[in-house]
């Protein structure tokens, strides 16, 4: 899952970024609040970790703005201020949770994932789709209880497509999801991907789990719910195409 930390402590950001890294969260960092507001009307985050003492304007004017254009994004305050009154007007500027600096990694980490999982209308970490298991916290796979061995990448189109079943999501997002605009490949690389994720949910018996929706992208659909899904053939063809660009 991606997350935007904003951070004016260069020290701190660099620690933090790693604790989270550490467990397969994406980063971006920005230490500039002006610059937060942008990346986040146009940039899709699972989570925004806020400081509220930052260099241009404060954390609550962040989180105003934020919400004033209507980006629901889940934010964490993780700030050194512990007055109760900077927590009240974090909250009611818009704020989902505030921790206080010395925080500890382990707490972090777990209030970050709760707080992704609710933004999705999940609140258990292991999510199921038909006879696929997915464990957001150990980030491990099984279907019909048998392990599901995916690469990193394979995992985050999986993880994202379970998260926000029953919606369209383009190549465009997955691109964002997976490389955050840094050094991303052609947009092909996406079928390619899908159709190796694919093959490896039917290996084990959890086929036609992801659908294509012509023109707009894929989706994650439940396994005996039913869809326009395209024609075996169709598919075939598909297949046939992105294992030639592989």
């Amino acid at each position: 899952m991606r997350i935007l930390l904003v951070e004016s402590d260069l020290n701190s950001a660099a620690s933090l970024t790693q604790t989270l890294r550490t467990a397969s969260f994406t980063v971006d960092h920005t230490a500039s609040g002006e610059e937060a507001v942008e990346m986040l009307r146009h940039y899709d985050y699972d989570l925004v970790i806020l400081e509220l003492i930052l260099n241009d304007i404060e954390g609550y004017e962040v989180i105003r703005r934020a919400r004033l254009a209507r980006i629901s994004t889940p934010i964490l305050v993780l700030s050194g201020l512990v007055r109760p009154q900077a927590k009240i007007s974090a909250f009611s500027a818009g704020a989902d949770d505030y921790m206080t600096k010395p925080y500890d990694s382990g707490e972090l980490i777990a209030r970050s994932q709760a707080l992704m999982r609710r933004s999705r209308g999940f609140s258990e970490p292991r999510l199921q789709v038909g006879a696929l298991e997915l464990d957001l916290n150990g980030k491990n796979v099984t279907v019909h209880g048998k392990p599901l061995h995916l690469t990193g990448k394979e995992y985050a189109i999986l993880e994202l497509l379970v998260l926000r079943k029953g919606a369209v999501l383009t190549k465009d997002a997955f691109l964002n999801h997976l490389y955050g605009g840094i050094d991303e490949p052609e947009m092909k690389i996406i079928d390619v991907f899908i159709c190796k994720l694919r093959r490896k949910l039917q290996a084990v018996g959890a086929s036609d789990l992801i659908a294509t929706v012509w023109g707009r992208g894929y989706i994650m659909r439940d396994e005996n719910s039913r869809t326009d899904a395209p024609a075996p053939a169709t598919r075939l063809k598909e297949e046939t195409a992105t294992e030639v660009v592989a």
